[in-house]
Parts: structure tokens; sequence; C-alpha cells
């Protein structure tokens, strides 16, 4: 076994790509989510030294949960992919759509979230001088995205990963990537979407699930980059 490896939101799309190209490296992986249990634990009886713990990252006592069986299991938490995310899709000219629930209803999973799992697994990862790289999008950095409250929230998160790195350096390294369009069940019926990315895109395509994987497990292993936001676009960033 090399490291141990907490993944949330990990029984689909980037999440389960992630977790499977670290479990294909040797790495004990745990596998997440909140309502997906039955396949959480399909997917782990499915992978070399896989495992699955049900939590909702919502939820600050889920988190703590989650990371004491990680540790009670394993002993110890090398990488966490906060990778969880919720969004709605409005239309960004629909401002009486974005509603204060909507933008509490995102920002508890997207940003608080996060920064709970985070805080919940620090000691582990500072004792293994560990990792955590944050699942954003490209709607942080430039004003595109599925709603104006995921694109905010977004940017906070990218803000909190670069704040987070300067805050627990050296002992943890904290990285981000950011997808544009990648095709995953959340898509899957973005067809236009799609195929507007595929025409004005440099690489003539929407990215995957793996495009975005092999990034993350990438920010794993190298030990002189933190405080990076990693845009992961095919280059869609460049023309919107």
């Amino acid at each position: 076994m090399h490291r141990v490896v907490l993944v949330t939101g990990s029984t689909s799309g980037i999440g389960r790509a992630t977790a499977q190209r670290f479990a294909d490296a040797g790495d004990a992986v745990v596998f997440n989510s909140v309502r997906s249990v039955e396949e959480g634990e399909r997917l782990a009886a499915a992978t070399a030294n896989g495992d699955y713990v049900q939590g909702d990252i919502a939820s600050g006592d889920d988190c703590a949960r989650v990371v004491a069986e990680v540790l009670e299991r394993y002993g110890q938490l090398d990488v966490l992919v906060n990778n969880a995310g919720t969004t709605q899709v409005i239309a960004h000219g629909d401002l009486q759509a974005a509603t204060i629930d909507v933008w509490r209803a995102i920002f508890e999973v997207n940003v608080f979230g996060t920064w709970m799992m985070s805080v919940a697994a620090m000691d582990a990862l500072r004792a293994t001088k560990g990792v955590i790289v944050n699942v954003s999008s490209l709607a942080g950095v430039r004003p595109t995205g599925s709603s104006i409250p995921y694109a905010a929230s977004k940017a906070a998160l990218n803000h909190l990963t670069v704040l987070l790195a300067k805050a627990v350096g050296p002992d943890v390294r904290v990285n981000a990537v950011a997808p544009g369009l990648v095709d995953t069940p959340w898509t899957a019926d973005w067809d236009q979407v799609r195929e507007f990315v595929s025409a004005v895109t440099p690489l003539k395509r929407s990215g995957t699930p793996e495009d975005i994987a092999d990034v993350i497990v990438a920010l794993a292993a190298t030990p002189y980059v933190t405080g990076q936001v990693i845009v992961v676009d095919g280059g869609l960033g460049l023309v919107t």
C-alpha cells in the first residue's frame, strides 16, 4: 500500500475517475457519497485496496466522522480530494431565480463543506505531510458556469485554496483544478453547450473525467507546487 486517499463525491464523474486513477497507482482509496451508498460499496468492492464511507460534507459532524473512519481503518490519511459539489442551472440573467436559498444550498457544499472537510482532515494530513486537491471550475475564473451562485462558490473555493495553502505550508500542500465542461452525469443532457464548446475550444472537444483525474493525481504527486488553481479546460477559457 502506498498512500491513503479520500475522494469525496466519488461514485460517478470526476470523483470516480480520480479514485480509480489513485487505485491503479497502488494507493488505498476511500470512496464517499451522500446518497449513492450501494454504488459506493460496489465500487469499493471492485477496487483493489478500495473502501467506502458514507457522509455528507455539508455536515461538520459527518466530516469529522468520515475522517475518523478512514483513520480507524488505515491509520493515516495522505491525500484529500475535495470533489463533492452541487449546482443549480439558472440563466445568469434570471436574477429572481437565484434566490438566497439557492446561494445557501450551493455554498453549504462547495465552500463550507470543503472547508469543514479540510479542517477535519488537517491533523491527519499534517502527520503525513499530505496533500489537498480541491475540484473547482472554470466558472470560478471566468464569467461563465451553470449559475451565478455556482460560479461565485467556485471563485470562493479558488481563493480558499490559495489562503489555505499559505496557512498550512510547509506541512500540507493545497492546490485546485478548475475544469471546463466535462462529460459527466451532471452534463449528460447539455448537448447545446457541448456543441458550442466543441466548436470554439482550441482542442475541439469537451473534457472527460479522466482528463481531470490525471491532473489531480499529478498535483498530489508533485512536491513543489502549492497554492495553485490549474485550469483544465481544453483552452475554453481562451475564447470565452
